[in-house]
């Protein structure tokens, strides 16, 4: 991924939708027989835990962007908790009754709420978020992010292939990892290391990572 000297094309809801389109797609792929109870790559959840942990964070972004001004120091205050001990801190739980199709509903679903908020929220408004407010264009960035590291963590977790296109990695890198050397590696293990999913030659894998979500301007 070589640098241009151009500044990095913006991260659109459009690309939001495309992430959401192709890790719902991947997802509804899997087999009738697929054990969502496995364990979701490296994480401490199971496969079905982490895409509703995926949607709820898509839910969470467009909240942040629904107010007119955002508490600096919480986020908007919904009631969440895990379902066990170790279990994600959600909002958003799928009804397990729905099976498989119901659960990958529902992140279509909470996607579609942030790419909604991501294409009307006015230019000024900020969100809260852990580490430092952001814009629409920020949380778009933040749930494209997390709907392709989590998609590759199920991927994992099911036996599917998983390898997003290079310029949905670019953009995201760019935007809020600005702290991460490309020096030309390819852009989806280069997001991968970025976000301690792996290593890369020369680099070692990382125990512990953020992300930079501060507005452009």
């Amino acid at each position: 991924m070589p640098s241009t000297g151009a500044a990095p094309s913006p991260v659109t809801a459009e690309d939001l939708d495309q992430a959401v389109r192709l890790s719902t797609g991947l997802l509804l792929s899997a087999p009738a027989g697929a054990d969502w109870d496995a364990p979701a790559g490296s994480l401490e959840w199971d496969c079905r835990e982490t895409a509703e942990h995926l949607a709820d964070d898509l839910f969470a972004y467009a909240a942040q962007l629904g107010l007119r001004q955002a508490p600096v120091d919480r986020e908007v205050p919904f009631v969440h908790g895990p379902r066990r001990p170790g279990g994600p801190a959600n909002t958003v739980h799928a009804d397990p009754a729905a099976g498989a199709l119901g659960l990958v509903q529902v992140v279509e679903a909470c996607g579609a709420m942030l790419s909604a908020m991501v294409r009307t929220a006015p230019g000024g408004v900020r969100g809260h978020h852990v580490f430092g407010a952001s814009d629409a264009e920020g949380f778009a960035a933040m749930g494209i992010v997390e709907t392709l590291v989590h998609t590759h963590d199920i991927a994992d977790g099911l036996g599917l292939d998983w390898s997003p296109p290079d310029e949905l990695c670019e953009r995201v890198l760019a935007r809020l990892f600005p702290d991460v050397p490309v020096d030309g590696g390819e852009p989806w293990p280069v997001l991968l290391w970025a976000t301690g999913r792996g290593g890369l030659p020369g680099r070692p894998r990382r125990t512990s990572w953020r992300w930079y979500g501060a507005p452009r301007s």
